[in-house]
C-alpha cells in the first residue's frame, strides 16, 4: 500500500511537473510568435526571398517586432510575404517603408527589416502591401569578390615588373635612379635656374635704375597712386552720400511723428 502511495505521489509530481513546463513552453512559444498580443498584418512582393522562412523575425530600428506569417508564390516571378506585426509599433512603420530581406550576422538566419519612411507619409494600415527591396544574394557577392581578387593580382604582377625594370636600370626612371650621371645633370639644371632667375630679377632692378627708363617706371608709379587717390575719394563720397541719406531719413521721420501729433 506505501509503494503505491508513494507512486502515486510521483505520478502527481511529474504530471504537475510537465503540465508546467508545457504552459511555460507555449507562453514562450506565443510571446516569439505574437500569439497573445494584437497585430496588424502588412505584406511585400519579393522577386527573391533569400531562404526566408515562416516564423522568421520581423525588424524596425534594430528591434524585433513580428514574424513572417506566410510566404506564397504569386506567379513565375513574385513571391508574398505576410508579416504580423505588433499593433502597439503601427504608428511608427509609414507607408513608403521599405521591406529588405537580412540576416543574422553574415551567415545567421534570414529575417525581414523594414524601414522608417519619411517623417511626412501617412502610418501604414492593416492589410497594406508595402514597397520591397531585393536582397543581394551570397553567390553575387562572392562572384563580385573574386573578379577584385584577380583584378588584384593582375594590378600585382604588373607592378611588380614595373619596379623589376626599375631595379634593373631600363626605362626613364630607372636611369635616373640608378645613373648618378643624369641624377646629377638634373641638379646642375635646377641650379641654373636659380641663377637664370636671379639674374633676371638683377636686370629689372638695373632697368629701374636706367635713365632712359627711368620715365617709365615714374610714369607707373604715378598711375597708379593716382589710382589709389580716386578710390579713396570714391569711398569718402559714397559714405558722405550714406550720411547724407540717413540724415535726411531720420529728419523725414521726426517731421512725420510731429505732423501725427498734430
Amino acid at each position: 500500500m506505501e509503494r503505491s502511495q508513494n507512486f502515486k505521489v510521483r505520478l502527481g509530481v511529474f504530471i504537475a511537473v510537465g503540465l508546467t513546463l508545457f504552459v511555460l513552453a507555449i507562453f514562450i512559444i506565443g510571446k516569439q510568435k505574437n500569439l497573445f498580443d494584437p497585430v496588424i498584418k502588412i505584406s511585400a512582393r519579393f522577386e527573391n526571398v533569400s531562404g526566408l522562412q515562416v516564423g522568421s523575425s520581423v525588424r524596425f530600428s534594430g528591434i524585433n517586432i513580428g514574424t513572417v506569417d506566410a510566404i506564397r508564390i504569386v506567379n513565375d516571378s513574385t513571391v508574398k510575404v505576410d508579416m504580423l506585426v505588433k499593433k502597439e509599433v503601427q504608428q511608427f512603420i509609414k507607408a513608403d517603408s521599405e521591406a529588405g530581406i537580412g540576416s543574422e550576422g553574415l551567415i545567421g538566419d534570414k529575417l525581414v527589416v523594414l524601414s522608417q519612411g519619411s517623417v511626412g507619409a501617412a502610418t501604414v494600415k492593416d492589410g497594406q502591401v508595402i514597397r520591397a527591396a531585393e536582397p543581394i544574394e551570397t553567390d553575387a557577392i562572392l562572384a563580385s569578390l573574386q573578379i577584385t581578387a584577380d583584378n588584384a593580382a593582375l594590378a600585382t604582377g604588373e607592378i611588380n615588373e614595373i619596379l623589376g625594370k626599375i631595379n634593373s636600370g631600363k626605362g626613364t626612371l630607372g636611369k635616373l635612379i640608378q645613373d648618378p650621371t643624369m641624377a646629377n645633370n638634373i641638379d646642375k639644371t635646377i641650379v641654373n635656374l636659380k641663377n637664370s632667375t636671379k639674374g633676371l630679377d638683377e636686370n629689372m632692378k638695373a632697368a629701374q635704375e636706367n635713365f632712359l627708363l627711368k620715365g617709365y617706371f615714374k610714369r607707373k608709379a604715378k598711375a597708379a597712386e593716382k589710382a589709389k587717390k580716386e578710390a579713396e575719394k570714391k569711398k569718402e563720397k559714397e559714405a558722405k552720400a550714406a550720411a547724407e541719406a540717413a540724415e535726411k531719413a531720420k529728419e523725414q521721420s521726426e517731421n512725420e511723428k510731429e505732423e501725427n501729433k498734430k
